[in-house]
């Protein structure tokens, strides 16, 4: 006898599979975009499986450019692998966002403190296993990983981490005020593209783990923050090198032209049910039924950050201080971002890429693909994501590079390779570098 619980969840699944098969009949799922000549033309191609489509890579030309070309070109993570659904990114995202880790690793939560009592959290990935070294004979390099903007930290994301430790890196996640059970002592949340908090903790990580390189990747709409971060810092953001995963470039334009429905509102419902956990302490800053009642991410954006009871201010002016390339111009490290041409999230290329900044600036590469969906970039087999070994590759080049540079050289080796050594007193990426 099938209980009545039985029922309801066998109907819920049958209903979730009868709407699913719904949108694939109707084309939902599927990005009606084509790729276009202009970007197939420009770039440096890369051989790819018929699964993942052309891969290329733009970028000004430099030595740092040349190595990484070579490097990834040795490469056999562009390849994808095997995925029998290639033009159906929208269930790509879908399977990104739902699917658990291969193995569910173990963390360690630390609790920082920022300036204004306000409590950021840092979770270290320290199993299943423990790293395995740095390598070369130096310490294991430390490896921030940025969620996206809601906070939720994916199965993906997980999966990169678990990847990194491995490869002997030190992972650990950056979890905003209020976000992923990071308690809110303070009245306020993190806007957009504020990197105030940001900087607080790479900060402390540079203090807990003073030899070690420090790097950085985020994960979609987060990769916002980590952009904002690069260009507000510059030389001084003490990163080795960066990358970002199906990044949002031009924050308003995203927020305004709106998301799948797959993608928005499983993330505005995990934004709401954790702001509902301080709706005491944020009713003295914001009208909190306002806020609750958001139906899109936009209007709760707006909500939250621009019709404040005590500071408000204008969407547009809300912008000019938190889109994430207002001081792309500034940034000083290396920051590969991973694209695909069919991101359902992020929207066309045309109007959502800022191709002239990897034209013209020698810290951007682009690599492009044509069928990788939003974070999703799928294959067959061990660890599921090709960009996730495209990824650690791009870092481990970067340090190939570095090492090569110093021997050249005969510069003495620092400390860190973003921040402070004992002669010369700073180290910084060299112009000739990006020449």
């Amino acid at each position: 006898m099938v209980s009545p619980e039985g029922l309801v969840a066998a109907a819920a699944v049958l209903t979730g599979l009868g709407l699913l098969a719904w949108c694939l009949w109707a084309g939902w799922l599927e990005v009606p975009g084509e790729w276009r000549e202009e970007e197939e033309e420009e770039g440096i191609p890369f051989i790819a499986e018929d699964s993942s489509g052309r891969c290329r890579l733009l970028c000004k030309s430099s030595a740092l450019a040349q190595h990484l070309v070579r490097s990834l070109g040795r490469s056999v993570v562009l390849r994808g692998g095997c995925w029998p659904w290639p033009r159906w990114p929208r269930l790509q995202m879908l399977r990104q966002l739902l699917q658990p880790p291969e193995l569910e690793p173990a963390v360690a939560r630390e609790l920082l403190q920022l300036p204004d009592a306000g409590l950021v959290a840092l979770d270290w990935l320290v199993g299943p296993w423990g790293a395995a070294g740095g390598g070369e004979g130096g310490p294991s390099p430390v490896l921030l990983l940025i969620p996206n903007a809601a906070g939720k930290v994916t199965g993906g994301l997980l999966q990169l981490g678990l990847r990194a430790l491995e490869r002997g890196f030190i992972p650990v996640i950056f979890n905003r005020r209020g976000h992923n059970g990071c308690p809110l002592t303070t009245p306020r949340l993190q806007p957009f593209g504020d990197p105030g908090d940001l900087q607080e903790a790479v900060t402390y990580l540079c203090c807990r783990h003073p030899a070690a390189p420090l790097l950085a990747v985020s994960e979609g709409s987060g990769s916002g923050l980590l952009l904002a971060y690069l260009g507000e810092s510059g030389s001084s953001s003490r990163l080795a090198a960066a990358a970002c995963i199906s990044p949002v470039f031009r924050g308003r334009d995203w927020f305004e032209a709106g998301m799948p429905w797959l993608y928005e509102w499983p993330l505005l419902l995990h934004l709401k049910r954790g702001l509902s956990r301080y709706a005491g302490s944020l009713a003295q800053a914001v009208d909190m039924d306002r806020l609750l009642g958001s139906r899109s991410l936009w209007e709760l954006e707006e909500a939250l950050f621009c019709q404040t009871k005590s500071r408000p201010t204008s969407w547009e002016t809300y912008w000019e201080r938190n889109e994430p390339l207002r001081d792309a111009d500034e940034a000083a490290v290396p920051v590969l971002c991973l694209c695909s041409a069919d991101d359902p999230v992020r929207g066309p290329p045309a109007r959502s890429l800022p191709l002239e900044l990897f034209r013209s600036s020698p810290y951007f590469f682009l690599l492009l693909t044509q069928h990788g969906g939003h974070c999703s970039f799928p294959r067959r087999g061990p660890g599921r994501c090709w960009g996730h070994e495209a990824v650690l590759e791009y870092f481990r080049a970067m340090a190939e590079f570095l090492r090569a540079e110093e021997r050249r050289k005969g510069l003495p080796r620092p400390r860190r390779w973003g921040g402070p050594a004992v002669k010369p007193p700073v180290f910084t990426w060299q112009r000739s570098y990006t020449r």
